[in-house]
């Protein structure tokens, strides 16, 4: 995207490094430096708590910085110190395996580099007063939208391809789904920089419709700031990346095992995180889900990037290039660019 959609620079991906969990200290004390974008920073944490109770863990202690997916990848390519990183998405990933800073075989593994994932959701106003319940609702007039920017932030990426992707899913034509995300971007008041700070700004009260992980809606509920969220009947899998750096210490990998164990994936279950397997146990409960007994409900027409827009590698270029971008012309079209 170009650099006017932005919000922000690189440097607000290096944000003041706060310390999470508590370890050893002298010569065998091990820290790792954990960089990613905003939305997962309370179910790391909860991983890192647990994580220090194995033999693994025992006096590691953690830095973190969470802010933009985009934005972060850029700040470590830049220098800022990283032995693992959670991003939004694997092109943020493969910056840094261009930057010769992360292996290329980073998404071999049996989890193809995912660490989390989630999917697309409507957050509404209490009683859903624009009785928003599908796509089609969101581009009427006077309904207005809060996605962040694709400048700096992996979760608008996602919003983004699914407005454009149910389109398609629902049998229009390429120029159809075009034509819809015009409409969309029209409806949008509110770009900001990450999907935290999207969040924040809808509880503040900014628009009627919040695009968002169905973990954040969870989430908030848990902090009591609660909000209704739609699951529409075509929506897109979310499948965040994480990865180890080249020269972090080993502890690193032994932090990345334990985040794709059970005991891992189940705290990303608590915090409102679909698990990346189906067969872990997460007690079957999660609070701050709509039905917290159902937490994680079967999504009718379930997109994927691979399945449905051929991968990252096609993907980035057709809808986020800098210059022809079908979202930057979009953003461009509504005039919300910066």
């Amino acid at each position: 995207m170009k650099k006017t959609i932005s919000a922000a620079v690189v440097t607000a991906g290096v944000l003041a490094l706060s310390a999470c969990g508590g370890g050893g200290s002298g010569d065998d004390a091990k820290t790792i430096n954990i960089v990613g974008f905003a939305v997962p920073e309370a179910a790391n944490k909860s991983i890192a708590e647990e994580f220090e109770k194995t033999d693994a863990g025992d006096g590691v202690s953690f830095k973190t910085s969470y802010g933009a997916s985009g934005d972060q990848s850029r700040a470590v390519e830049s220098g800022l110190e990283a032995d693992y990183v959670h991003f939004s998405v694997p092109s943020d990933v493969d910056r840094l395996v261009e930057a010769d800073l992360v292996d290329a075989d980073w998404d071999q593994g049996e989890n193809a580099g995912v660490v989390s994932r989630s999917v697309v959701v409507f957050g509404v106003r209490e009683g859903n007063p624009k009785g928003i319940e599908d796509w089609d609702d969101l581009i009427q007039p006077g309904v207005e939208i809060v996605t962040p920017n694709p400048a700096s932030s992996g979760a608008a990426r996602w919003n983004a391809l699914a407005a454009y992707g149910q389109v398609v899913a629902d049998g229009g034509t390429e120029a159809e789904a075009e034509e819809y995300v015009n409409a969309f971007y029209g409806n949008v008041v509110s770009l900001p920089n990450s999907g935290r700070d999207a969040t924040t700004g809808f509880l503040g009260g900014t628009g009627d419709v919040l695009m968002a992980y169905e973990n954040e809606a969870i989430l908030a509920a848990q902090n009591g700031e609660g909000f209704e969220y739609i699951i529409p009947e075509t929506s897109l899998l979310i499948e965040n990346p994480g990865a180890v750096l080249k020269d972090a210490d080993p502890v690193a990998q032994d932090w990345l095992d334990f985040v794709l164990s059970d005991e891992g994936q189940r705290q990303f279950a608590l915090k409102g995180f679909r698990p990346i397997r189906d067969d872990v146990d997460y007690g079957g409960t999660v609070e701050g889900a709509t039905d917290p007994s159902d937490p994680f409900p079967a999504v009718g027409n379930l997109l994927t990037v691979d399945g449905d827009f051929g991968g990252w590698d096609e993907v980035t270029p057709k809808f986020f290039d800098e210059e022809s971008g079908l979202i930057t012309l979009a953003i461009e079209a509504s005039g919300k660019a910066e």
